[in-house]
């Protein structure tokens, strides 16, 4: 928040700064990411959900769409009453200073992490589903489901991280 007491009425008054080139992704490549993931949950998840839950939960999904609406409207009213927001975390220290903050930031993460551990309790029931009777035994020890699904992703993930820091 420091940051943002700093710079005063003069940023106000300002042009927010553009990106430098090179950084970021292109306007066509976003709308292809989001055209593509929507159309993805559409098709793979919405019929289910109508055959599951019927007529009715088409009211709720449309009831979903608008509050979802609303709350992009609202983000963007935060965003051009002061420039130097630029996420969630800035939000919050606005609202409610550091600790607001602290609290946006911690449900961000905790958020991502529980989406990441449904992911893996769904991929390790498609793989007990898909292969049934396939285990294995190291040292004598027979590996279960669990110790399949982690040695399969510990590896992976390992890989993706290291790549990450460079």
């Amino acid at each position: 928040m420091e940051h943002l007491k700093t710079e005063g009425v003069e940023s106000q008054n300002q042009l927010p700064q553009l990106e430098q080139p090179g950084k970021g992704t292109t306007f066509l490549k976003t709308c292809f990411n989001g055209v593509n993931t929507l159309s993805g949950v559409g098709i793979l998840s919405i019929p289910y959900a109508l055959s599951q839950g019927g007529w009715l939960s088409l009211l709720f999904l449309f009831l979903v769409a608008i509050l979802c609406w609303c709350t992009g409207l609202l983000l963007e009213r935060c965003m051009y009453a002061n420039p130097a927001i630029k996420d969630y975390p800035d939000i919050g220290e606005v609202a409610f200073g550091y600790k607001g903050r602290a609290m946006v930031s911690m449900f961000l993460y905790l958020e991502l992490y529980l989406v990441a551990v449904t992911f893996l309790i769904l991929e390790g029931d498609n793989l007990d589903k898909l292969f049934p009777d396939m285990g294995f035994k190291i040292a004598g020890l027979k590996g279960s489901r669990e110790t399949r699904l982690c040695s399969a992703h510990c590896p992976y993930n390992s890989a993706n991280y290291m790549v990450e820091e460079f």
